[in-house]
């Protein structure tokens, strides 16, 4: 398969990259970095991205901004970077790249544990990932070709610990190799409109 990865090498990205690329052709995709690059709070810039790699079979997202901060210093414009970015980002991914995902491909998009399982400054992220959850679960039963779409909601990495460990105390964080499995089940599975929880 030919498989776009948005976020390859944040830690998520890179595991998923390595489970991946051992049986697929990846295209790495960053910011600013990667084979692509594309600004996915931006539509045109994603149109350009599908228009420079063509014709695909599968999208992996592993990218997308929120803003953490205690809720009584949130306004409106802190939610927007989110619903912008995170949210609409990936929504975007699907309205513009179903026009070039082969029959049968997939969109696999990232959520998170926050919706579920909220903290401490993460109104933000619990909005939208809640808002992902529920765009792919209503999105899957009206995509055509065969098209599927499906996310990874994961925990607080290992990885990650050393920056985010105060705002996640009692949490088991899972390693990214294991997350990345997840995005392998996703990929090559035959499942859509789920929401893959991991930790």
């Amino acid at each position: 398969m030919k498989i776009l990865l948005i976020g390859a090498n944040g830690t998520i990205g890179s595991a998923v990259a390595t489970e991946l690329e051992q049986r697929h052709e990846v295209l790495r995709i960053g910011r600013s970095s990667g084979d692509y690059q594309v600004d996915i709070s931006d539509s045109t810039s994603i149109r350009r991205l599908f228009e420079q790699t063509g014709r695909f079979d599968a999208l992996v997202c592993a990218a997308g901004n929120v803003t953490f901060a205690p809720l009584e210093e949130m306004n409106a414009e802190h939610f927007a970077l989110g619903l912008n970015d995170k949210l609409m980002g990936q929504v975007n991914l699907l309205l513009i790249g179903r026009e070039f995902i082969n029959d049968g491909g997939s969109f696999t998009f990232t959520s998170g544990i926050l919706n579920r399982d909220p903290i401490r400054s993460g109104a933000s992220a619990a909005l939208v990932n809640g808002a992902l959850d529920a765009f792919v679960k209503a999105a899957a039963i009206e995509l055509p070709r065969g098209l599927r779409v499906n996310a990874i909601s994961p925990t607080v990495l290992v990885e990650a610990m050393s920056a985010y460990a105060p705002y996640f105390r009692g949490f088991k964080p899972v390693p990214a190799v294991d997350v990345a499995l997840a995005y392998a089940k996703s990929v090559e599975g035959l499942q859509s409109g789920q929401t893959y929880q991991v930790g």
